[in-house]
């Protein structure tokens, strides 16, 4: 990754995006056949929603005949951290127009959050419209081609979660996690990894007391405050 915010360069850094998004929408395509879906049902879902998580969520929800409002509401929660990343990006693009600030926050996932703000190490602390939309851009692009793919192959996995497909989605957020922590050299390594082990207590406890798709942003907003605390007094 250079310092570089052309296109050309969004579409170059978003590569191992790409890369995972290929097994992880085949999986999302699979699992959606399988719970008796149409193909053209399950890619509307990844076009329109484009949620990652909240797209399983909002299958799994389907064929257990979940009410309508009991789907919106978890699909809404699961995703309600995207606010919380769109918050954080929008300094970074101030000067730009309403659009194409819609455009960055209506595209933003997970993983060309995780990427922007590895980019931030190699700039700077600079980050461009035509950069992160490329990198938007192309994710989406694959993560639908992913789910078609994985849709019409699903007839030939009956049971998808005996093969564990569902687990790739953690497998690419624990590898995200890992390059934005080496890569991040503002901040001490143990001071992340104090946020990390964090993180996984107040989830560990959390489920006793929250429900999960809630959890996610409560804990995402301790962490926060846990991060930034440890930071002041370490560093």
């Amino acid at each position: 990754m250079n310092d570089r915010l052309d296109w050309q360069t969004g579409v170059k850094d978003s590569l191992p995006i790409v890369f995972s998004y290929i097994t992880i929408a085949m999986a999302f395509g699979i699992v959606g056949k399988a719970a008796g879906l149409s193909v053209l049902q399950v890619v509307l879902i990844s076009a329109i929603d484009f949620g990652g998580a909240a797209q399983f969520v909002l299958v799994t929800m389907l064929a257990a005949h979940s009410g309508l409002w009991a789907i919106v509401v978890a699909v809404f929660l699961v995703n309600s951290r995207m606010i919380l990343m769109s918050t954080t990006l929008a300094p970074y693009f101030n000067g730009e127009s309403m659009l194409k600030n819609i455009l960055i926050g209506s595209f933003v996932t997970d993983e060309s959050f995780a990427v922007g703000m590895n980019k931030l190490t190699q700039t700077d602390g600079r980050l461009s419209f035509p950069w992160f939309n490329a990198a938007n851009l192309m994710s989406y692009l694959v993560w639908v081609a992913g789910t078609y793919a994985g849709a019409i192959i699903g007839d030939l996995i009956p049971n998808p979660e005996k093969w564990g497909v569902g687990f790739a989605i953690t497998a690419m957020f624990i590898g995200l996690l890992y390059l934005q922590m080496i890569a991040d050299k503002s901040i001490k390594f143990g001071i992340q990894l104090a946020v990390v082990v964090f993180m996984l207590v107040a989830i560990y406890f959390g489920m006793i007391f929250i429900p999960g798709n809630l959890l996610v942003l409560v804990a995402t907003i301790a962490g926060c405050f846990f991060g930034v605390v440890i930071k002041h007094a370490f560093q």
